[in-house]
C-alpha cells in the first residue's frame, strides 16, 4: 500500500517509523511511504504525484488541514485526516465527500485505546443521565506545542457526553463550573503526549475516566490502520466505523 504522509511532523514521522517497523515484523514493505509532504515542498508536488498513492495521511495544522484534504478530494486519493483544531467545517466536508463519492476519515485521535476510552465515556454518560446528583467535569494534558485548546479528544468525548447527558447544555475551556455546563480545563506542560480525564463528583463518591498515552505509537498505529480500512471505501468515516463502535 502506497502511502502519502501529508505533514512531517512528530506525528508524520511517528507514522514512518511504526510503519518501517511493521513492514519489518512483516518481512515485506507493506506500507510503502512513497511520498513526504511539507512545509518545504507542498509547494511542487503536482496532484499527478499526489495520484501515485493509494492513501493519504494528514497531520499538519488547523490552519492548512482544510485546503489539504481538499487537495486529496480533487485528485480522489483517499484520505486520513488526524489534524484538529478546524472541526467547524467537517459536517460540509463529510457531506462533499458522499455526495462527490470521495473517501474521507477523521479522527480527534487513532488511539485503539483512546477510542475504548470514547466509548467507555458514551455508555458512562448514559447511565448518569439517570442520576442527576453527579457532576461532571473533563481535563486534558498534552505538550506546550499543541495548537488547540481543548485538545480535539476532549472536545470529541465533550460532545458525546453533551448528547446523552440532559443536564449539560454547552461546553467551555476553563475552571468555572456551572450547573448547565460542561467544563474542559486544559494543561500544557512539557514532552506530555496526551491525558484525558472525565470525572463524575456527588457528595459521597467519585468515578473517574482516565487515559494515559506514554507515547505516539498508539497514534500512529491507529492512524495506518484507518488507512488499510479506508483504502477501497467511498464516503466519511471515522474510527467508530473501523473499530466496529457505536456513534
Amino acid at each position: 500500500m502506497k502511502i502519502a504522509l501529508i505533514g512531517y511532523g512528530k506525528m508524520g514521522k511517528a507514522i514512518h517509523e511504526i510503519a518501517q517497523e511493521k513492514n519489518a515484523r512483516l518481512g515485506k514493505n507493506h506500507y510503502d511511504i512513497s511520498l513526504i509532504i511539507d512545509i518545504d515542498n507542498r509547494a511542487t508536488v503536482t496532484k499527478e504525484m499526489l495520484q501515485q498513492v493509494d492513501v493519504a495521511i494528514e497531520f499538519t495544522s488547523p490552519h492548512t488541514a482544510v485546503d489539504n484534504i481538499r487537495w486529496c478530494f480533487d485528485a480522489d486519493v483517499p484520505v486520513v485526516v488526524g489534524s484538529t483544531g478546524w472541526t467547524e467545517q467537517l459536517v460540509e466536508l463529510q457531506q462533499y465527500a458522499i455526495a462527490n463519492n470521495k473517501s474521507f476519515l477523521f479522527a480527534p485521535n487513532f488511539s485503539i485505546g483512546v477510542n475504548i476510552f470514547f466509548e467507555i465515556n458514551r455508555y458512562l454518560a448514559q447511565i448518569m443521565n439517570q442520576h442527576e446528583e453527579y457532576d461532571v467535569i473533563m481535563e486534558e494534558i498534552h505538550h506546550t506545542e499543541k495548537k488547540d485548546a481543548p485538545s480535539g479528544t476532549a472536545l470529541h468525548a465533550a460532545l458525546d457526553v453533551l448528547k446523552r447527558l440532559d443536564r449539560k447544555s454547552i461546553w467551555n475551556n476553563d475552571e468555572e463550573r456551572k450547573k448547565d455546563i460542561l467544563t474542559i480545563v486544559s494543561k500544557r506542560e512539557p514532552d506530555v503526549p496526551g491525558t484525558h480525564y472525565v470525572t463524575y463528583e456527588s457528595d459521597i463518591d467519585k468515578i473517574e475516566l482516565i487515559h494515559t498515552a506514554h507515547n505516539r505509537k498508539g497514534f500512529a498505529g491507529g492512524a495506518l490502520l484507518a488507512a488499510e480500512w479506508l483504502k477501497d471505501k467511498k464516503g466519511a468515516y471515522s474510527m467508530e466505523d473501523v473499530l466496529g463502535f457505536t456513534k
